[in-house]
């Protein structure tokens, strides 16, 4: 099999690597310095505001298991290996917790089998194929070992929204809820420049220079990727104001470029 680190290509930024270096992480090169860099240049906040997009993870995570008590998990977009993951979390609640990871990024693809150290009780996998191939997921023998089907998902589509464009994308968030059974979960985080749109939009049309296009979303099409489903409160809301906990005191709205929900599959 070819090894993964043969996939990275070390002279094209990437989404992934970009993040990883704007929250302090270690697996990044130089061009992904220098993309981080330029973005920071165009919106000094864009770190704040990834910081928010994780602690909305772990919020979200964390509540799916304490009060719902969701014990199975598809992370969508697994932030790995930037530290603490999605089972990290959930198995601090739950030790017994099944969490599957899917991720076409190949430092993700490279690290994985180092970071998926589940609790003994639980267990940890990894997908290696895009969220825009639904089927290459719910039909690899990671999906259908972890995940009983005849119980509640936690379905966690974190920080990726904002690089899928439409036409396709509401069908697409639908065709993984699909085979989810009613009682699942989807918490999920949608990229918007309501807040400061001359900033954000800078930095769009940096990632579109770096040839990582993305769309930006207003609250009312934020909103209708949960057409049929019962939000939890507070519904849509800016990440850091979705059941925000003391340490997210004097974030600003400005400084926060994402929508984030978590709603119940009926």
């Amino acid at each position: 099999m070819r090894n993964p680190k043969d996939r990275i290509d070390t002279k094209t930024a990437h989404s992934a690597r970009v993040y990883d270096y704007i929250l302090g992480g270690k697996d990044h090169y130089l061009v992904d310095i220098e993309a981080g860099d330029a973005m920071c240049r165009h919106w000094p906040a864009l770190p704040v505001h990834m910081r928010e997009n994780r602690r909305f993870m772990h919020r979200a995570g964390r509540y799916l298991a304490q009060e719902k008590g969701i014990r199975q998990f598809l992370g969508i977009g697994t932030g790995l290996p930037t530290s603490p993951n999605l089972h990290e979390v959930v198995q601090e609640v739950a030790p017994e917790s099944h969490v599957v990871y899917v991720d076409n990024d190949p430092i993700v693809l490279a690290h994985a089998r180092a970071l998926l150290n589940s609790s003994p009780e639980g267990a940890t996998a990894y997908i290696d194929a895009d969220m825009r191939d639904p089927d290459a997921i719910t039909q690899s023998p990671q999906f259908q070992a972890l995940l009983d089907l005849d119980a509640p998902v936690g379905l966690m589509i974190i920080g990726i929204m904002h690089f899928i464009r439409p036409p396709g994308d509401h069908q697409l968030v639908q065709r993984l809820l699909e085979p989810l059974p009613a009682g699942s979960y989807l918490a999920m985080t949608i990229g918007t420049a309501d807040f400061a749109p001359e900033e954000v939009g800078r930095v769009a049309e940096e990632y579109e220079r770096q040839n990582m296009p993305m769309v930006l979303r207003d609250h009312a099409t934020a909103l209708s990727f949960f057409d049929g489903m019962e939000l939890v409160e507070p519904g849509v809301a800016q990440v850091h104001k979705w059941r925000p906990e003391a340490e997210q005191q004097g974030v600003h709205d400005p400084d926060i470029a994402m929508y984030g929900a978590v709603a119940r599959k009926l």
